[in-house]
């Protein structure tokens, strides 16, 4: 147990120590060209101890060991809890139906596509196509961790689906500024979309928050209804991780039973924190805690990421990625041709039609 007599000691060191780490990666996210780059201190931290795993692992204290893993498994559920204050029923509701099926699509079809490529196209293990393909079609990074504990993957496998997101969530930052530009813009372009519908697009198909905000903010003269649609659309998406989640538990069961496995050893997966992300969103919507509340709690909430994310990044050693190749770029990639190719088409269809 990590908070035995014995164990206690060890666990609060290491507990310390991935904070420390998580601190640094929080202030170098406030540096003014990686917050413009629209980098996250969650992916920072994972990057940071990615390098101490492959370099200075062998300098701490092996009893550390148990803080690391308390911060990668039990505070990163407590954080994806906490992450439903960032959403309220009432911002869904405003983005109308077209908004909610777009994401409902988009969410849907990029999570089954990126695990059938990975797993039968491009031969990876199931636990890796499905991260990538979470990250991808949900929320990025933080889609990514909060898959794992259902999945209970390996850590270096959350590493390689993390850095697919950083990749090509990064490439969409700066391509779909260009594609509104040229071929999208409503007055001049030959695929024109209204800034509403942009808005959608961009929610519906980006892989992280910071992102899906960056985007509109580097279009000049970019009305408000575009962030505005963006960013609702985007957060629609991130509160589907619950249910996607609970299918995910209940096919895993499912799986399990018909793999061989016997009765007894046949356990429904239900993970419940994503049930509490729910909970904790509704209450959210209440409007009973002031928003300046709520800002704190996020803050809170992001660090406590950070310091699950820069956990897992101290268990990720690069002689387990041998085997895998460029499997993992060619299913992202692939993921993220449909995203915008398959975005823009869905986007255009499901507003023509509600």
């Amino acid at each position: 147990m990590a908070f035995s007599k014995q164990n206690r000691k060890g666990t609060f060191s290491g507990i310390i120590f991935v904070a420390i780490f998580a601190a640094a990666a929080t202030m170098m996210s406030n540096i003014e060209v990686i917050k413009v780059m629209g980098i996250s201190p969650l992916v920072i931290g994972i990057v940071m101890g990615i390098f101490y795993a492959n370099t200075l692992h062998n300098q701490i204290p092996s009893e550390w060991g148990t803080g690391i893993t308390f911060s990668g498994k039990k505070i990163l559920r407590f954080a994806i809890v906490f992450y439903g204050f960032r959403i309220t029923f009432q911002q869904i509701a405003e983005v109308g139906m077209d908004g909610f099926m777009v994401s409902l699509i988009m969410l849907s079809t990029t999570f089954l596509l990126g695990t059938y490529l990975g797993v039968k196209i491009f031969k990876m293990d199931r636990d890796t196509s499905m991260l990538t393909a979470a990250g991808a079609s949900v929320c990025g990074a933080a889609a990514v961790l909060a898959t794992e504990p259902v999945l209970k993957a390996e850590e270096h496998k959350t590493a390689i689906a993390v850095s697919m997101v950083v990749l090509f969530g990064t490439i969409s930052m700066f391509l779909y500024p260009v594609l509104y530009a040229t071929i999208i813009e409503p007055a001049t372009g030959f695929l024109h979309m209204s800034t509403q519908e942009f808005g959608i697009y961009v929610g519906g198909t980006i892989h992280e928050v910071a992102q899906v905000v960056a985007v509109p903010a580097s279009i000049a003269g970019a009305p408000i209804d575009m962030a505005n649609s963006a960013v609702i659309v985007k957060m629609t998406r991130v509160i589907m991780i619950a249910p996607l989640l609970i299918v995910l538990g209940i096919y895993l069961s499912y799986e399990a039973k018909n793999s061989g496995a016997t009765a007894d050893g046949i356990k429904l997966v239900i993970p419940w924190f994503a049930v509490y992300f729910i909970g904790m969103a509704g209450f959210n919507s209440l409007g009973i805690v002031p928003q300046n509340i709520v800002d704190i709690i996020n803050e809170i909430d992001t660090f406590l990421l950070t310091m699950a994310m820069t956990a897992l990044g101290m268990g990720t050693i690069f002689s387990k990625f041998r085997g895998l190749g460029l499997a993992p770029v060619y299913t992202a990639l692939s993921m993220f041709i449909w995203l915008v190719v398959g975005g823009f088409i869905v986007t255009k269809v499901v507003v023509s039609i509600f």
